[in-house]
C-alpha cells in the first residue's frame, strides 16, 4: 500500500509528490522544485526542505527521486535532493535528446547527450525496486520527448501530459515536442485501469474553480477532460497546435532548461568562482 503526499508550490503551480510504502517506509519524490527568483538570480531551497523535513519526522527513507520530464517552468530540486539524502536521481531515457537539443543552446560545453548525470535513464516498460511494491514506467512523449509516467500501484504521476479534467492537457511546441504524439501518450495513460488515481504535474485555477486540485481518475479524465473527452486524434491535433500557437513561452524557460538538462544541477563555477546563469538571444 502506498500513501501520497502532495505539495503545492505557489510560484510556478507545481505539484512535487512524495509516496510512500508504508510496509517498509521507503519513499519516492517526485518533481521536486527549487526556489528560484529570475530578478536577483536568487536560488533557495525552502521548498523542498519542508519536504525533506517531513521525510525526517515521518522516518522515511528516501530511495528514489524522479523527474517526469525536463522541465521548462521551473528549476528541478532532484541534484539537492540527491546530495541531501543519497537518492538516486531517475528520469525518462530520451532525455538525451532533450541534452543534444539544449546542450548547444547555451554553449554548455559541460553536458555531455548521454544522460550520465542521472542515475537511471528509463524506458517503456521498466521497473524500479520501490519497498515492497515497483515504480513502473510508460513512455508518454509529445509535451516532450523526455516525458515519462510513473505508475506506482493504483496512482499514475503524469506530469504535464495531463490536467485536471476541467484544465486539458500539455502544450506540444516545445521544441521536440508534438501534438500527435501526445495525443497517442494521453490515450496509452487513458487505457489503465478506470479507478487508477491520475496526479497531475501543475494546476491553474481555471475560472469556475476555486480550489487548487491535482488528483482526478482514468474514469474522470476519459469523461470530462475538456480537451480529450469527445474528441478524434485529428480534432485534438488541431486544437492543441492551434492553442499553443496563442501560448507564450514560460516565465522561467531559459534557467529552467539549463539546469534540469545537468539534473538540477548548476552550471560550473567560472573563472571568477561565480556560477552563471545564460540569456542566449534569439535562441529558442
Amino acid at each position: 500500500m502506498i500513501h501520497v503526499q502532495a505539495y503545492f508550490d505557489d510560484t510556478t503551480n507545481t505539484v512535487s509528490y512524495l509516496v510512500e510504502d508504508t510496509a517498509t517506509q521507503q519513499a519516492v519524490l517526485i518533481d521536486p522544485v527549487l526556489d528560484y527568483e529570475p530578478n536577483r538570480a536568487a536560488l533557495q531551497t525552502l521548498s523542498v526542505d519542508a519536504i525533506l523535513k517531513d521525510v525526517h519526522a515521518r522516518g522515511l527513507t528516501l530511495t528514489w527521486v524522479l523527474d517526469t520530464h525536463v522541465h521548462a517552468d521551473h528549476l528541478s530540486a532532484a541534484d539537492y535532493v540527491r546530495k541531501e539524502t543519497g537518492a538516486k536521481i531517475g528520469i525518462g531515457a530520451k532525455i538525451t535528446q532533450v541534452q543534444k537539443l539544449f546542450g548547444p543552446v547555451f554553449n554548455a560545453k559541460d553536458v555531455c547527450a548521454n544522460g550520465t548525470v542521472f542515475d537511471a535513464l528509463l524506458e517503456e516498460g521498466d521497473e524500479l525496486p520501490f519497498g515492497s511494491t515497483a515504480i513502473k514506467v510508460l513512455h508518454t512523449p509529445g509535451h516532450t520527448p523526455a516525458c515519462v509516467t510513473y505508475v506506482i500501484e493504483d496512482a499514475a504521476f503524469v506530469g504535464d501530459t495531463l490536467f485536471m479534467p476541467d484544465y486539458g492537457t500539455a502544450r506540444a511546441d516545445f521544441p521536440g515536442g508534438d501534438a500527435r504524439t501526445l495525443y497517442q501518450s494521453i490515450q496509452k495513460i487513458l487505457s489503465l485501469p478506470p479507478a487508477t488515481r491520475i496526479f497531475v504535474g501543475h494546476d491553474y485555477l481555471p475560472k469556475d474553480r476555486s480550489t487548487i486540485a491535482w488528483e482526478s481518475t482514468v474514469a474522470k479524465q476519459t469523461a470530462s477532460n475538456v480537451h480529450i473527452s469527445g474528441s478524434d486524434e485529428d480534432a485534438f491535433v488541431t486544437m492543441r497546435e492551434a492553442r499553443d500557437e496563442t501560448l507564450a513561452a514560460p516565465r522561467l524557460i531559459l534557467p529552467s532548461l539549463q539546469v534540469n538538462i545537468r539534473a538540477g544541477a548548476l552550471p560550473p563555477p567560472e573563472q571568477d568562482g561565480h556560477t552563471y546563469l545564460k540569456l542566449p538571444i534569439n535562441q529558442l
